[in-house]
């Protein structure tokens, strides 16, 4: 079994793995930007929940693009022979 999570064989499940793991803090970092940002084109202290709702689906798309591409050029890149 380890010589199998080691070998090229395993690229797709360490991509999913690297992917997970960046998944969360990239949303979040991702997230408070475009909140911040919106706070600031409108002039307003805060934004209502509906609107930080949307912008959270929009990061988490945004991130899980980010995330897949970074990983799987991470690991391709690891795993090059």
């Amino acid at each position: 079994m380890t010589e199998f999570l080691f070998s090229p064989d395993a690229k797709w499940l360490w991509t999913a793995v690297m992917m997970v793991a960046l998944f969360f803090p990239v949303r979040k970092l991702i997230w408070v930007m475009t909140v911040r940002r919106a706070i600031k084109k409108a002039g307003d202290d805060t934004i209502d929940e509906t609107e930080k709702t949307r912008l959270l689906k929009r990061a988490g798309f945004t991130a899980g693009l980010l995330s897949f591409l970074f990983s799987l050029f991470y690991v391709g890149r690891i795993f090059a022979p």
